[in-house]
């Protein structure tokens, strides 16, 4: 049996379709969803939902205990009371399409996997969401391969806690989240301690399998990336390399800038100073223009983005930036706030106290 469990703190805008899409999959004997101290109508849809789901059981999380992120504490909550031989950890802001979770224990069959995890597909509905998230996951996708992390003769790990099925037997024997508990990513954090106790994961990105929508306003979204897109990148959460990252990120903007912007800003300026108006002055900042473009739509392609997305590209990457530059800084020197919680920059496993027996009602 497979028990799904979801963390909820403020999700009313989603959460129904989540719970509704994960409880349809017949493999799923229990959902369990762990009410983490939501103000907005999240309890009370859960409630409503509860009366014609027989499957859904609500819990609800106590105080954040010292040493835990909010979404860790809540899943281990989830996980202590679940009975299945797999955990699902999903999110509230999922939707599960018909066959997943099947899908999810055939890859981990045919695989030989203890740990599956799915990058789900992304719905993006405003302009802001169009321009960054493309860019996001295209960077992502550069910096992990598909094929390195399913290698079990590589040490390269990574998950994405969106849709994480693991055998529970393997997920106590390395210690849940309580092992991860102070992680802001706690996905990529599990995935590193069960690869590296000798077993091996499957990490893809399939379509039609699992999709979200993660950000619904652009407050949410710079809150969120600003909060983990500095530690998606590996490397990236040792002291010794921050500043070897933080001009790495400077150089790129640098090189853009004068790759693309100072070229065609040139050719501009010197054919107004010599009064030129001809199409030979414009073709400099035209074929710029058009080189870039054919890159990011290859880009695109490669990862599964349509291509009408490519009118974003320039806004993308400017912003993809400035949120790098914003979440180092919050990482390394600041607080990461979400979701109204805050939490010490560059935190690690075993950094802090943690309390090994979270606290939980129902």
């Amino acid at each position: 049996m497979v028990s799904a469990i979801i963390p909820a703190r403020n999700e009313e805008a989603s959460i129904a379709r989540a719970l509704e899409s994960v409880a349809a999959q017949s493999e799923i004997g229990e959902v369990i969803v762990v009410d983490d101290e939501s103000t907005d109508r999240t309890a009370e849809i859960l409630a409503e939902l509860a009366t014609r789901i027989p499957k859904l059981r609500v819990m609800k999380a106590n105080p954040l205990p010292p040493g835990w992120t909010g979404k860790n504490h809540a899943l281990a909550i989830g996980a202590a009371a679940a009975h299945g031989d797999w955990l699902l950890f999903t999110d509230a802001d999922t939707f599960h399409f018909p066959g997943s979770t099947a899908r999810a224990l055939s890859d981990a069959t045919d695989h030989n996997a203890v740990l599956v995890s799915y990058s789900p597909e992304q719905e993006m509905k405003t302009f802001w969401e169009r321009a960054l998230i493309p860019v996001v996951y295209c960077e992502l996708a550069r910096n992990y391969s598909y094929e390195r992390v399913n290698n079990p003769d590589l040490p390269d790990a990574a998950a994405n806690g969106q849709f994480l099925l693991v055998r529970r037997s393997v997920y106590e024997c390395v210690g849940g989240h309580a092992a991860v508990a102070p992680q802001i990513l706690e996905d990529v954090a599990l995935a590193e301690i069960v690869k590296n106790a000798g077993n091996a994961i499957h990490f893809a990105a399939p379509t039609g399998v699992v999709r979200t929508r993660m950000y619904r306003t652009f407050v949410a979204m710079w809150d969120g990336w600003t909060k983990n897109l500095y530690l998606l990148f590996p490397g990236q959460t040792t002291p010794d390399e921050k500043w070897e990252k933080w001009m790495f990120g400077v150089i790129a903007g640098l090189l853009l800038a004068i790759g693309l912007w100072v070229p065609g800003g040139a050719a501009y300026e010197i054919a107004l100073a010599r009064g030129e108006h001809s199409l030979a002055n414009w073709a400099i900042l035209i074929v710029i223009l058009l080189l870039w473009h054919t890159r990011y739509a290859f880009v695109l392609r490669r990862n599964h983005f349509p291509l009408k997305y490519i009118q974003y590209g320039f806004v993308g990457s400017w912003l993809f930036m400035l949120m790098h530059s914003i979440s180092w800084w919050k990482n390394v020197h600041g607080t990461v706030v979400w979701k109204g919680r805050e939490y010490p920059a560059k935190a690690k496993p075993y950094e802090h106290d943690v309390e090994k027996a979270p606290g939980q009602t129902e």
